[in-house]
């Protein structure tokens, strides 16, 4: 072999060389995911990190809490690039500042349960009483009216509702007396249940359409940096799939962020969850439930479409590719 060829073979492995070890020293870019509540259904960024999903995608993820009202507010601060908030929160800021847009959602249905206290044995039992709620107006009012309706009872004139901020107060105020009733959701189904609470509807036998968890971000970082977005949501993706496929691996990493080792109610919560759809779109027709009563209590919320609201293209880009398909290979698409 020539002189000439040798070098020419020499340079390209250098050049090869150079290149795997640029790829190598390239560092992990960083993405902040926020979450609303510590409740399961927003668990799927924390469990993707876990698993080491976002680091095979080249992401250095940090996953933080952004309560309640806090979360879109982060999101538009630039505190966070992705957020998972219910669709309740989300659209109002959205229409506020329209950067703020959604690329997916995990829960179409209305999902929780109205829970009552052991003596309260029939829907006319509840009447004239005290039922808790997070927030006057918010998702977990909606849900208790779809429950009571369901019922028979009117939530205006057969009971009064006390908003009690959070999950945590709402069970104890179940548990103390405080409340007859309320909405809750795994593991505090769990522990209801062992409290011997009367279960009196559960919202996802009714498949009622209401958008609940979503996955937002800004317009803005999409247009930037779509890439990001794109490994980002795959990792999300990826996150699903172990939910579906993955239970004791999951129950192990849902004990973490929820922060309880109590077997029944990891497994508990991980049924609840592992009903999310595999390819989790944001469904317009759901979306447009939480605009109708969003609309009930500001009528400019009637003016406006689900499609106002939502950006499924990276989602939809990931689908295409066949991406979601692979990964469930011979098991199907579970919950699509």
């Amino acid at each position: 072999m020539s002189l000439k060829r040798l070098s020419s073979i020499a340079a390209g492995i250098i050049l090869v060389l150079s290149a795997f070890e640029a790829h190598a020293q390239r560092k992990p870019e960083k993405l902040r995911i926020g979450y609303a509540a510590r409740a399961v259904a927003h668990s799927v960024p924390f469990v993707a990190k876990e698993a080491g999903f976002f680091s095979e995608e080249g992401i250095d993820a940090e996953v933080v809490r952004t309560a309640g009202s806090i979360a879109p507010m982060a999101l538009i601060a630039n505190e966070v690039d992705l957020a998972i908030m219910s669709a309740y929160l989300m659209i109002p800021v959205s229409e506020r500042n329209r950067d703020i847009v959604m690329l997916g959602g995990f829960s179409r249905y209305a999902s929780m349960v109205l829970v009552a206290r052991p003596e309260i044995k029939s829907p006319q039992d509840l009447k004239g009483k005290i039922v808790g709620i997070q927030r006057p107006g918010d998702a977990y009012e909606k849900s208790l009216r779809f429950g009571l309706r369901h019922l028979g009872l009117d939530a205006d004139k057969d009971v009064t509702m006390l908003a009690l901020g959070t999950n945590d107060v709402m069970w104890g105020a179940l548990q103390t007396g405080r409340v007859a009733a309320t909405i809750l959701s795994p593991p505090g189904t769990l522990f209801a249940r062992k409290a011997g609470m009367n279960f009196m509807v559960d919202l996802t036998d009714l498949k009622l359409e209401y958008q609940g968890s979503t996955i937002a971000t800004r317009r803005s970082l999409v247009q930037k940096n779509p890439a990001l977005a794109t490994r980002a949501l795959r990792a999300i993706v990826k996150g699903v799939h172990l939910f579906k496929t993955r239970k004791e691996d999951t129950v192990r990493i849902l004990g973490k962020f929820l922060g309880t080792g109590d077997r029944e109610a990891l497994e508990e919560s991980w049924e609840y969850a592992a009903k999310m759809p595999a390819k989790p779109y944001a469904v317009e027709s759901a979306v447009q439930a939480v605009l109708d009563h969003l609309a009930e209590g500001q009528p400019k919320f009637a003016q406006y479409r689900p499609a106002d609201f939502i950006d499924a293209r990276v989602l939809s880009e990931i689908d295409k590719s066949g991406y979601i398909d692979k990964l469930y290979g011979a098991h199907g698409i579970q919950g699509r």
